[in-house]
């Protein structure tokens, strides 16, 4: 089995609610490596990349902390291309979800991966759509080339990603603005509402089925995509999320059909949680991401499909994304 680096990113600058800087020790605390050894795997932990103190930087309302954002993720960057060409598997542990610009990009330097974006939110605002200038909420945009040129241009220049190689899942809670990019881009999303109708195993088969073309998968999944009364502890909480058996099953579909090569677990606050749950369901669901496949990949293009299979933003005018528009996680 491959060995699996643990990389821990202690920021919180992308976001303005404190103490999601915390995620990676409580991950560590609810047994992360011990739990993958049980499953067989070799770990080794890089321990945390040094993260400025927000306190003592400044700061304007359009771009939140870019400077440091920039540098920060320039490191995880570094670092994911080191592990990349080791052949380890690498796990990257948040901190909040800025850190995908340099994780994604660290892990594509050479080969193309598929991503699936778990999350209650888009992030796919630009400083020009953003109404606070967090960065956490311009992720996913900036790594398919759109908003500040240093997110953009993070490690190597241009985008990290195309819209064929992202799928959304989890979504309900964007602004207008970032949803009609999100049309425009052709970013294929289920959210909440679809899910809800059609079954989290119809829906993560569908979503696999899109990437199936690529080699391998890069699993960035926000704990706010969870349901509140699931996992509480989260940077930015939405009702009406995934509960803690579609979560389970999402993780398990993946691992029977797809190759994971890398992993993000991002927007864990443990100020906001109760003893530690929301670490200690996160470590469960990455343990049933990176357990033994018992099927092989091409599985996923067996797969029952309805029509159409997966969907655009625009296809579900009345779903729980187009119904309801929330002030956002930017």
């Amino acid at each position: 089995m491959k060995e699996i680096a643990i990389i821990g990113v202690e920021m919180d600058l992308g976001q303005s609610r404190r103490g999601v800087d915390m995620g990676p020790n409580a991950l560590r605390y609810a047994g992360l490596d011990d739990r993958l050894r049980q499953l067989g795997y070799t770990v080794k932990d890089y321990g945390n990349i040094t993260t400025p103190l927000r306190d003592t930087l400044q700061t304007e309302r359009k771009l939140a902390f870019l400077p440091s954002v920039t540098s920060v993720c320039e490191e995880i960057y570094q670092l994911g291309c080191k592990v990349i060409a080791t052949g380890q598997l690498p796990v990257f542990l948040g901190g909040d979800h800025s850190i995908a610009i340099g994780s994604i990009g660290g892990v594509t330097p050479t080969e193309p991966s598929g991503v699936l974006w778990i999350d209650a939110h888009g992030d796919f605002n630009t400083p020009a759509t953003s109404p606070s200038g967090n960065l956490h909420g311009m992720s996913l945009a900036a790594l398919l080339g759109h908003g500040a040129s240093e997110l953009v241009n993070l490690g190597r220049p241009g985008p990290k990603l195309t819209a064929d190689q992202v799928v959304l899942i989890g979504a309900r809670d964007l602004n207008e603005q970032e949803r009609q990019l999100l049309i425009e881009n052709k970013i294929t999303i289920y959210t909440m509402r679809e899910i809800d109708a059609r079954g989290i195993a119809t829906v993560t088969s569908e979503a696999l089925d899109r990437l199936n073309h690529l080699p391998r998968l890069h699993i960035s999944l926000d704990m706010d995509a969870l349901d509140p009364m699931e996992a509480s502890g989260v940077g930015i909480p939405v009702p009406g999320g995934l509960t803690y058996r579609e979560a389970h099953l999402l993780m398990e579909i993946i691992a029977d059909c797809a190759y994971v090569g890398s992993v993000d677990i991002v927007e864990i606050n443990p100020i906001l949680d109760q003893r530690n749950h929301t670490s200690e369901l996160a470590v469960e669901l990455i343990t049933s991401l990176l357990r033994k496949k018992r099927l092989p990949k091409a599985c996923v293009a067996g797969a029952p499909q309805s029509e159409p299979p997966g969907a655009l933003v625009q296809d579900f005018p009345g779903n729980r994304l187009n119904s309801r528009v929330f002030p956002a996680k930017d």
